[in-house]
């Protein structure tokens, strides 16, 4: 999807234009337009999201639906479902791409096991900072990754969402050093390449889907996580974790994923709305990570968590010593990781 289609003008939607792209894209619409009630929407849209519902991203999520709904007086409206409530996630992304669902909020880690080049942005002690990241997934190598992902039929707005920075947190000891990493039962998300990551550095990690997260720390099944401040926060992880390690190990992100048919279906008019106000949305969320995260801290140390604040040499070292990002190169395609390295530097 490009900026261009993002930006057309979406004011003034007409109960012409509205009805003319009704009949073929029953996947948005729970309303039989034929039988449909008198002020009811004409287009309703099921969004599906993994966060609580208080985090940044649902709260700015379900300001974006507030927003299309008033524009299109009514006549669009974007349902949002937090917390997985319509599957987890790798199920979300089975159902965008049916076209099941029409739209979900997902990260590269999940969407690589589909369109490995996806993880590229999650490489292990990448990004220095917000500059440089944004640069990249803001500009030509989110392109190349959008591009990648359209050839497996997932369209995807231009902007991520911020997840933030992750970090460590253990229940058993802090995280200092990568020999503090041995054998460690660390949960990661479904990705080949996190799992590489932790193995290339002594650990034992382990998937666990993002909806089983909770329980599993709860339960010891594994032993430790890493998450951004904010959703160790939100999700409430203290409540099973003791120590954080500020590691800053890895960033991540979620894109907007589309389902391609009824999302092409749609009248351009309503796409263009959707376009508008869910872009608008996700930059304000980034806004609101950069200034949580340091919150987040100080509230996390309230509740009991102890924090320490490793240095990242020895661990970006470790990596370097061994195959972790030459493997990475095979994996993710001499094209994406050369428009990578124009942003980060070498790598290995």
């Amino acid at each position: 999807m490009t900026q261009n289609t993002q930006n057309k003008s979406a004011t003034g939607i007409s109960r012409r234009t509205a009805l003319r792209g009704a009949a073929a894209i029953g996947a948005f619409s729970t309303i039989n337009i034929r039988t449909r009630p008198a002020n009811a929407a004409e287009f309703t849209i099921n969004y599906g999201l993994n966060l609580p519902v208080i985090h940044p991203e649902v709260i700015r999520a379900k300001e974006a639906a507030n927003n299309i709904k008033a524009e299109t007086n009514g006549q669009v409206v974007l349902q949002v479902f937090p917390s997985n409530q319509l599957g987890a996630d790798m199920d979300m992304l089975s159902q965008v791409r049916s076209g099941a669902l029409p739209m979900a909020n997902l990260a590269s880690t999940v969407i690589s096991t589909y369109v490995p080049t996806v993880a590229i942005d999650g490489l292990g002690f990448l990004w220095k900072d917000y500059k440089t990241l944004w640069g990249a997934m803001d500009g030509e190598l989110g392109a190349y990754v959008r591009a990648q992902m359209a050839k497996a039929d997932i369209l995807t707005l231009d902007r991520l969402w911020d997840l933030g920075f992750r970090e460590i947190t253990t229940s058993n000891r802090p995280i200092n050093t990568p020999q503090d990493l041995k054998d460690l039962r660390i949960r990661v998300p479904v990705t080949p390449l996190w799992t590489a990551m932790f193995k290339a550095l002594g650990a034992a990690p382990t998937t666990v889907e993002w909806a089983e997260t909770y329980t599993a720390l709860q339960t010891r099944v594994v032993d430790a996580e890493e998450n951004p401040l904010s959703l160790i926060l939100t999700a409430k992880l203290y409540e099973a974790q003791k120590y954080c390690s500020m590691t800053n190990h890895l960033w991540t992100g979620h894109w907007t994923l589309l389902s391609r048919k009824p999302w092409e279906r749609l009248p351009d008019a309503v796409r263009a709305v959707i376009a508008k106000h869910v872009t608008t949305a996700t930059l304000a969320e980034r806004d609101d990570i950069a200034k949580l995260d340091p919150e987040s801290r100080g509230q996390l140390i309230a509740k009991g968590m102890v924090f320490n604040d490793p240095d990242q040499a020895p661990f970006r070292e470790a990596l370097k010593n061994s195959t972790f990002y030459r493997d990475a190169r095979v994996t993710l395609g001499e094209e994406g990781w050369a428009l990578l390295e124009k942003q980060v530097g070498k790598l290995g």
